[in-house]
């Protein structure tokens, strides 16, 4: 896409940039729509396969597309192009800034389609390894070779979201995913097949580039058919690449890890732990994920800038986000079951595959803030140039994961091996924390632990008034969860009682995270929060 060629300047004048307090909302919003659009994706895929064993052999095709993806184009994004970009756009040039973009954008997507070939041809061999006790390895074979093409795709995509994320434009990449989703629900929905669930996927990642690029326009981008590999800006992005490439692998191999130890205990625990794991995805994209994206281009210009206030901005979004999800994760933990029962228990999902959901969620809300605290920490470290240490930790955690998993999958299946997950992500967040605070000359321990206690005594407080909720419902004959109405009033009251309870304990200790949702939250002030 062919443009003007300005200077930095010029091109900042071109079009506003929002407030990091919009650029949060507009992310949010997106990751919004995105997160309950993909629990509807979860609600039409139990409606039309439960927890069969198709089903199973689509959870496990899954993986090996998403791991191609998230070892190349992944890794280019947040870690390595994004604060290069940045710094080529503010201290160079725009014309050198573009030209870096269109050498990685062409260098990510020759080796995306090298690998997607690579493993449509080894899928025979890659599939049982993964899986090892799927009894459709077959179906599995065939599906992951369908989406294949998901990589590519998305590997251009990608590249489009960290361009428009690093010039600070985030309305179309933070609603992308909506139509991702929307391809997958529509594929479930009216074809009762898992060959068609798998072409969606193709076709709600090629809308997912799609939407994007009217708003490179936006920003001017001038595409060039380059691939300047020994360009000393996309050698930079190559070095700082290569660790956050070891990073991604090891939490994909997390991934793995779960699969390869559920498909020993059934096809069904498959599709259990990875239910459980995408309605906990739910509050941790748009809570942890969704403010560390709007911060981070934020964050990687303040590091070159105003080491102080990077911390400040670090400080700040790590509060919020565990004002936002332990709560969030002792919700998932107190309502599993009816949680589980509302979103899944119709169709084909009954309520055995709802009983081993549950009980792999309650395990996964234990490391949900520990999940969210990770990204923004870890983009603490990405903001200053240092993709090695995260890398550490991410690999520590992983083999933290894979013990812990060898040893609970026996005693307590799915149970074991969401704890091992939960645990693992405990380690490597508290690893980050400690490690940051040195890098950056040490971040405000006291303003963090009063925070942290604030939000455990409102969280707690919450969790005693829910609980004393349910158990008038549960005298009153209105728990039964395999009755859709007393699932509803279970999760519905209690969302509401304990948010209100949550907010009221907040505000009466003066929570600074109170104060900020307050003033940016219109729903908080017309309600007289």
């Amino acid at each position: 896409m062919e443009g003007p060629t300005t200077t930095a300047n010029e091109g900042d004048a071109r079009f506003r940039r929002p407030s990091l307090a919009s650029a949060a909302a507009i992310v949010a919003a997106g990751f919004l729509a995105s997160r309950l659009l993909g629990l509807l994706r979860s609600v039409a895929i139990a409606d039309s396969f439960g927890d069969s064993p198709e089903l199973g052999a689509y959870w496990v095709a899954f993986r090996l597309p998403d791991l191609i993806f998230q070892l190349l184009a992944g890794a280019t994004l947040g870690s390595a192009f994004i604060p290069t970009f940045a710094r080529l756009f503010t201290k160079q040039s725009e014309e050198d800034a573009w030209r870096l973009a269109s050498s990685i954008l062409n260098i990510v997507f020759i080796a995306t389609i090298v690998f997607a070939i690579i493993g449509f041809l080894f899928a025979p061999l890659l599939v049982p390894a993964m899986a090892p006790g799927l009894s459709e390895r077959d179906l599995a074979v065939e599906l992951t070779r369908v989406m294949m093409l998901s990589p590519i795709l998305f590997a251009v995509s990608g590249m489009f979201m960290g361009i428009l994320n690093a010039r600070h434009h985030f309305l179309f990449p933070a609603f992308a995913p909506v139509f991702y989703n929307l391809a997958i629900i529509t594929g479930a929905l009216f074809f009762d097949s898992v060959q068609a669930l798998a072409v969606a996927v193709v076709i709600g990642a090629a809308l997912h580039l799609i939407i994007q690029v009217p708003a490179l326009a936006i920003v001017g981008m001038v595409y060039r058919p380059i691939a300047r590999w020994r360009d000393a800006a996309v050698q930079e992005v190559g070095k700082l690449m290569a660790p956050r490439v070891i990073g991604l692998a090891a939490v994909q191999f997390n991934f793995l890890i779960t699969i390869f130890f559920a498909s020993m205990v059934s096809d069904q625990a498959i599709s259990a732990v990875t239910f459980a794991f995408l309605i906990m995805m739910t509050p941790l994209g748009l809570f942890g994920m969704a403010i560390s994206t709007a911060v981070f281009p934020t964050m990687a210009e303040q590091a070159a800038d105003d080491r102080t206030q990077l911390r400040r901005t670090l400080e700040q979004s790590l509060r919020l986000i565990l004002f936002l999800t332990i709560p969030a994760g002792l919700g998932l933990m107190l309502l599993a079951e009816p949680i589980v029962a509302v979103l899944l228990q119709h169709g084909s999902f009954g309520e055995a595959a709802t009983g081993l959901t549950q009980a792999a969620l309650i395990f996964y809300g234990i490391g949900l803030f520990a999940h969210a605290a990770i990204e923004i920490l870890s983009r603490g470290f990405y903001a200053v140039g240092d993709t090695r240490t995260p890398v550490l930790f991410a690999v520590s955690a992983l083999v933290v994961n894979l013990i812990l998993s060898a040893a609970l999958v026996g005693p307590l299946e799915i149970r074991g091996l969401a704890l091992a997950v939960s645990l693992a992500a405990i380690l490597e967040a508290g690893l980050l924390f400690a490690a940051l605070g040195k890098r950056l000359g040490g971040l405000d321990i006291p303003s963090i632990g009063r925070s942290l206690w604030q939000t455990m005594v409102a969280a707690l407080l919450m969790t005693e008034m829910v609980g004393f909720y349910l158990i008038l419902l549960h005298q009153a004959g209105r728990l039964d969860t395999g009755r859709f109405t007393d699932a509803f009033l279970a999760v519905g009251g209690s969302a509401v009682l304990g948010g209100l309870v949550f907010l009221a304990a907040a505000k009466a200790m003066r929570s600074q995270e109170f104060e900020i949702l307050y003033s940016r939250v219109p729903f908080l002030r017309r309600a007289g929060a």
